[in-house]
């Protein structure tokens, strides 16, 4: 399987891959994600460390039960070779209606065929009132083109 663009990266191919990243965890399918990732892809994500596309659907079956009305948006931070990082913030409630917005980072490393087998995220939370949130396009679903990215505005 082959999950283009492929490594190594310009500076227009990461800022798709992150852009293409970013549409599939808003469509918050885990099957979906998954799939851009290698069979035995290592994950840490805050304090877990997992690997395999099965712990990666387990994974993303509880963010997005307890995250939501999930809303993110990725960034292009650096690329070189067969590596990117990103900067990325989301938006989400918990089921008392508390919103919070998320900051991260994630460093990258992908295959030969364009699949990510390593993801490192590190994420703060801040909780926020609901006039305070930004993204509001209709979810599940990718950033409107009109949307702009963080460059404009991160924070």
């Amino acid at each position: 399987m082959s999950r283009p663009p492929l490594p190594p990266f310009t500076r227009e191919t990461a800022a798709q891959k992150a852009r293409m990243a970013e549409d599939a965890w808003n469509s918050r399918d885990p099957q979906r994600v998954a799939l851009a990732y290698t069979e035995d892809s290592r994950w840490r994500n805050r304090s877990e460390v997992f690997g395999g596309r099965e712990a990666i659907v387990a994974f993303l079956t509880r963010k997005w039960a307890k995250e939501l009305d999930y809303r993110l948006i990725k960034d292009l931070w650096a690329f070189d070779g067969n590596r990117i990082a990103v900067r990325f913030q989301y938006e989400w409630h918990d089921a008392n209606g508390q919103w919070y917005r998320s900051y991260g980072n994630e460093q990258w490393e992908f295959d030969e065929h364009g699949l990510m087998k390593r993801r490192e995220a590190s994420i703060n939370d801040i909780a926020i009132t609901e006039s305070d949130r930004r993204f509001h396009w209709p979810a599940p679903g990718p950033r409107p083109a009109d949307v702009p990215g963080l460059g404009e505005s991160p924070f």
